[in-house]
């Protein structure tokens, strides 16, 4: 029986910077004929018809007009596709409807959240729909939170595998990163900033590591706000506050509380950014806490990014250290092979949309985080399509 709906995936938000890549990735990794049925979306037809006719597009590729502020152009959205995948932030703004009529239709989600306090509301209010009708809304498929949430995974499950227990500590370091964060990102920081001094409890779900495990606390995590040295890394390696943990970190907490504390009740789980040794790495270590530009005036616009040559030359890496009470220890790296906030962003959630479509029909409705939602499923699809790699190296 063929699907009633014309459509497996829109792209909500293709006129945007990262809409634009997003499906610019789509164009080159499944086009017409591969299978995967895919429109563009916006709010304006010109708009839409001008992005897909500068990306080289298809004249047939079919453009679906889309205004989250409209419940009638929504509920036509839900009526023409299986999974909405959304690039259209801060979302505090502009998603609560579109998660609303998804979790209601029973359509599926995707989108590059990283607003803890927005997605604890959106958890609270259309969970159980979700469970009910069978969307699968799944947050922060982007650079936050899917390297370092899919770090932990394959970190813990390899744990398991040759010690025979999770990991309680793991620390998640970056050790290398070229590249700019999004102007979404800093969009969103200054929304958040907004939230926190004008509405009641978003400040004390901003402060709380258990902000997105809806009845656990978990033990004291460690604050991750001030450089220091890592006795962990060894030779005096000084660290500093990395700008992304304060998402990932509860994304990573979601996913173990999803997971059924599959890496313990005890888990504690830090992200520092590494600056090196000695006083180099201490001057460094002090001026990133000292950098305050994301969230300024300064900082990037939304719908601005940086050019083909720099995406393509922008990398990351990152450590994932595990230790236990009995002092087994365990590395995995993960890297990435562009720009954190651009390049790599957009193919991560097109493979996570791909992947929840084709390969994950076993995970139930809900709202999840990536690791619970699509696991090893999506590490497989990210190393061989996206430019990440995943392993496990000699401590």
């Amino acid at each position: 029986m063929s699907d009633p709906k014309p459509f497996d995936l829109v792209v909500h938000g293709a006129t945007g910077f990262t809409g634009r890549l997003v499906v610019e990735y789509l164009l080159q990794r499944y086009p017409a004929g591969s299978g995967l049925r895919w429109a563009m979306g916006g709010r304006s037809a010109d708009k839409l018809a001008a992005v897909r006719d500068a990306l080289g597009a298809p004249a047939d590729t079919p453009l679906v007009v889309t205004d989250s502020s409209d419940p009638a152009s929504l509920q036509a959205l839900m009526d023409q596709t299986r999974l909405v995948l959304t690039t259209v932030g801060p979302y505090q703004l502009y998603g609560s409807e579109v998660v609303a009529a998804c979790a209601a239709a029973g359509v599926d989600y995707v989108d590059l959240c990283g607003e803890p306090a927005w997605m604890r509301q959106m958890i609270d209010a259309h969970e159980a729909t979700a469970q009910t009708s069978g969307a699968r809304i799944v947050f922060s498929c982007g650079f936050d939170s899917i390297p370092f949430d899919l770090g932990v995974f394959l970190l813990q499950n390899e744990f398991r595998a040759r010690f025979g227990q999770p990991a309680s500590r793991v620390r998640g370091r970056v050790r290398k990163m070229k590249g700019t964060f999004s102007g979404g990102t800093a969009a969103s920081l200054k929304a958040t900033m907004a939230a926190a001094a004008s509405q009641p409890g978003v400040l004390e779900l901003l402060k709380n590591p258990f902000s997105l495990t809806p009845g656990f606390e978990g033990p004291r995590q460690p604050s991750g706000n001030k450089p220091m040295v890592d006795e962990a890394l060894g030779d005096g390696v000084w660290v500093a506050p990395f700008v992304m943990a304060a998402i990932n970190t509860r994304n990573v907490h979601r996913s173990n509380f999803l997971l059924e504390h599959a890496y313990g009740a005890d888990f504690v789980y830090d992200e520092m950014l590494v600056t090196g040794p000695g006083e180099k790495g201490e001057a460094i270590a002090h001026a990133v806490a000292g950098d305050k530009s994301l969230g300024s005036d300064q900082g990037p616009k939304p719908g601005e990014g940086p050019s083909r040559e720099e995406r393509d030359a922008g990398f990351y890496d990152v450590l994932f250290l595990g230790t236990d009470a009995d002092g087994h220890r365990l590395r995995v790296g993960v890297t990435g092979d562009r720009d954190p906030g651009y390049g790599s962003t957009s193919k991560m959630i097109a493979e996570a949309a791909v992947c929840l479509l084709q390969d994950a029909a076993g995970t139930p409705g809900g709202i999840w985080t990536p690791a619970p939602a699509l696991g090893e499923r999506l590490i497989a699809r990210l190393q061989a399509h996206a430019g990440l790699a995943f392993a496990v190296e000699p401590d």
